[in-house]
C-alpha cells in the first residue's frame, strides 16, 4: 500500500515537472530592468530561478546568524544560553560550598545566582547565612532585604531566617522582636511558635513560655511528650524564680503559693515540682509547710528524691517525722537515701546512737559524700576525731569524682 502511494506521488511530481518544462519551452517570457545605465534582461523563468536562489541564500544566512547568537560561548560568550549556564553553575557550587562551610565562595556564588534568578529566595537565604558566618552582619541583613523586595510573598520565611541569624549573633532581644511581629501576623504558624518557645526557654522567660504553651498544644507544634516535659520545665523555672519585695518574705511566700495553686492537680503531684516547691519553702523559712507537703506526697507515693529532701526539713513535730520515715523503711529497707534521712531525723530528735546506726547502714549501701559528712560531723561531736577525719577525707574524695574532671593548674615552683 505504501509503495503504491509512493509511486503515485512520484508520477504526479514527474507529470508536474513535465508540464512545467513544456510551459517553459513554449513561453520563455522576457524580463528587463534598466536604471541609469544599468541594464538587466533575461527570460522570465531564469529570473524566477534567480529570485528563489536569493531567497534560499537569505534563509541560510539567517540560520547561520541565529546559530552564532545562541552558541555555547565559543563565538558569543554573552549569549542568553551561556548566561543561564553560568547562573546554574553558580547556584550548584554555591549551595555545595555553603554545606561544606566555605563561606566566602558560597556568598559570592549565591549572591550572583540570586540576582539572575527569577525566583531567588533560596539563593538569598543561603547567601545571608554565609555572610552571617563571616560576621558580615550588615551584608547579611541587606541580602535578606533584597530577598523581601524581590519576593514579598516570602516574608515569613525571610523573617524566620532573620531571627535565626540574629540569635546566632547573640542578638536575643532583636530576634525576639522579629518573632513577636511574625507571631502577630501568623499566630497559628507552628514554626513561629517553635522558635518563640526556644527563645523564651533560652531567656528563662517562664511566664511568657507558660503563656505560649496552650497555643503550642492547640497547633500541635511539638509532640505530646515534648510538650509535657516543656511544661514541667517551665513550672520548675517559674517556681524557682519567684521573688517578692526585697526583704519581704511574706510577699514572696504569698506569690509562691499563688503560683503553686495555678498548677494542675496532676502537676502538683509531680515529684520534681514538689521538690522545687518544698525547697523554695525551706529557703524562705517555711519548713513546717514544706514538711507537711512532702509528708502527704510521700504517704501517697514514695519517691527517693523527696525522701532525701524530707530529712533536711524541721517540721512542727520531729518525733512524728521520724515515725513516718521509719514506717517507709519497712517497704524500702535498702534505700540509702531514706537511711540518710532517718539519720538526720534522729539528729533532730537528739538520738545520737540511732543516728549513727542509720548513717552507717546508709554507707553500707552507698558511699555518698553527704552521708560521710553527716557521720563525720556526728563522730567529731562524740569525740571520735580520727574516724571523723577519715570520713571527711572520704567524702571529699567522693565529691571530687563528681566534679567535671577539668585540668588543675600545675603546682607553683618553689
Amino acid at each position: 500500500m505504501k509503495r503504491a502511494y509512493l509511486l503515485l506521488v512520484c508520477l504526479l511530481v514527474v507529470g508536474a515537472l513535465a508540464l512545467l518544462g513544456l510551459a517553459i519551452a513554449e513561453h520563455k517570457g522576457y524580463v528587463l530592468f534598466a536604471y541609469q545605465g544599468l541594464r538587466y534582461e533575461s527570460t522570465l523563468w531564469a529570473f524566477v530561478v534567480l529570485i528563489v536562489a536569493l531567497w534560499l541564500l537569505i534563509y541560510l544566512l539567517r540560520l547561520l546568524l541565529r546559530a552564532v547568537l545562541t552558541s555555547a560561548g565559543l563565538v558569543n560568550p554573552w549569549s542568553r544560553l551561556h548566561r543561564r549556564r553560568r547562573v546554574r553553575h553558580a547556584s550548584e557550587h554555591g549551595f555545595l560550598e555553603l554545606a561544606e562551610g566555605r563561606w566566602s565562595k558560597a556568598l559570592a556564588h549565591l549572591r550572583r545566582a540570586a540576582r539572575s534568578e527569577p525566583q531567588p529566595l533560596m539563593h538569598y537565604l543561603g547567601a545571608a547565612r554565609a555572610a552571617n558566618q563571616l560576621e558580615q552582619y550588615e551584608d547579611s541583613d541587606a541580602l535578606l532585604a533584597e530577598a523581601l523586595e524581590r519576593q514579598p510573598n516570602a516574608e515569613l520565611a525571610i523573617a524566620l531566617t532573620h531571627a535565626e541569624l540574629q540569635l546566632a549573633r547573640g542578638q536575643v532581644d532583636t530576634a525576639l522582636q522579629t518573632l513577636q511581629v511574625m507571631h502577630e501576623r501568623y499566630p497559628r504558624h507552628p514554626l513561629v511558635l517553635r522558635q518563640l518557645q526556644q527563645l523564651y526557654l533560652l531567656r528563662g522567660d517562664w511566664p511568657a513560655l507558660l503563656g505560649l504553651l496552650p497555643e503550642l498544644r492547640k497547633e500541635k507544634a511539638l509532640g505530646t511528650a515534648e510538650l509535657d516535659e516543656l511544661e514541667r520545665q517551665a513550672w520548675r523555672g517559674r517556681l524557682a524564680s519567684i521573688d517578692g519585695v526585697a526583704g519581704d518574705t511574706g510577699s514572696t511566700l504569698a506569690s509562691l503559693a499563688q503560683t503553686w495553686e495555678r498548677l494542675s492537680s496532676s502537676l502538683r503531684h509531680e515529684p520534681e515540682l514538689l521538690a522545687v516547691y518544698a525547697e523554695r519553702l525551706r529557703m524562705l523559712g517555711a519548713e513546717p509547710g514544706a514538711e507537711e507537703l512532702l509528708h502527704k506526697a510521700l504517704s501517697r507515693q514514695y519517691d527517693s528524691r523527696l525522701v532525701r529532701l524530707y530529712g533536711l526539713l524541721r517540721g512542727r513535730d520531729p518525733a512524728r517525722q521520724l515515725q513516718a520515715a521509719e514506717g517507709w523503711l519497712k517497704q524500702h529497707p535498702e534505700d540509702a537515701g531514706l537511711l540518710l534521712t532517718l539519720g538526720r531525723l534522729c539528729l533532730h530528735n537528739q538520738l545520737w546512737g540511732k543516728a549513727r546506726e542509720y548513717f552507717e547502714s546508709s554507707l553500707a549501701f552507698e558511699r555518698h559524700p553527704e552521708t560521710c559528712a553527716e557521720l563525720a560531723r556526728l563522730l567529731a561531736q562524740l569525740g571520735e576525731v580520727e574516724r571523723s577525719n577519715q570520713l571527711f577525707q572520704e567524702g571529699l574524695g567522693l565529691l571530687d569524682r563528681r566534679l567535671s574532671g577539668q585540668a588543675l593548674p600545675a603546682p607553683l615552683a618553689v
